[in-house]
């Protein structure tokens, strides 16, 4: 239809059981639209699902078109680089707000595209997400920067404050992330 899509497809995994290896790929498709709609109605930029093909674990999606803000952070200047962490926290923000963990929370999961962070991968999302999802959430992305974004450490803060100012019980969520962090240190 004229359409630049991308197709995800969940290969079968030949070290799984079929039965269960099935069972896993159309539970995580079906997973991952509903996840990607709902976080779109929550106002996060993500991909548009054009076709969801259960049999075949596939889902054909809008692409979009952009660097992985991982790349964009680390070839933009401080305007550019504070605009794009405050658009990363409050989109951020409006997930946790509408109770949707990512699951997977880094910025090669992040493309900017049209002035806006679009979100994807949510395969390793949940919905009704508890207060320990969304630490976990934060605590990924925090990893995330010390590891491939050492050299801008107030990029997170800049995140951190856009998410503040977007979620209500972030407070509630960063207490979590530190308890998080103390439980990684002893174990």
């Amino acid at each position: 239809m004229g359409r630049q899509v991308i197709l995800k497809s969940r290969v079968p995994k030949g070290y799984r059981h079929p039965e269960l290896d099935n069972s896993l790929r159309v539970t995580r498709t079906k997973n991952e639209a509903r996840l990607i709609q709902e976080a779109r109605r929550l106002g996060v930029p993500t991909p548009i699902i054009y076709d969801i093909d259960i049999i075949e674990a596939t889902l054909v999606m809008q692409e979009v078109n952009g660097p992985r803000v991982k790349d964009l952070l680390d070839q933009s200047g401080p305007e550019q680089r504070a605009m794009v962490c405050e658009e990363v926290g409050r989109s951020v923000g409006l997930l946790h707000k509408g109770s949707i963990a990512h699951g997977d929370l880094t910025t090669s999961n992040m493309i900017w595209s049209e002035g806006r962070v679009w979100f994807i991968d949510f395969s390793l999302g949940s919905k009704k997400a508890d207060l320990e999802e969304l630490g976990v959430d934060i605590h990924l992305l925090h990893e995330a920067f010390q590891s491939a974004h050492s050299h801008i450490p107030d990029s997170y803060d800049q995140i951190i404050n856009a998410y503040r100012d977007s979620f209500p019980k972030a407070a509630d969520v960063l207490r979590k992330v530190k308890e998080i962090e103390d439980r990684g240190r002893y174990t």
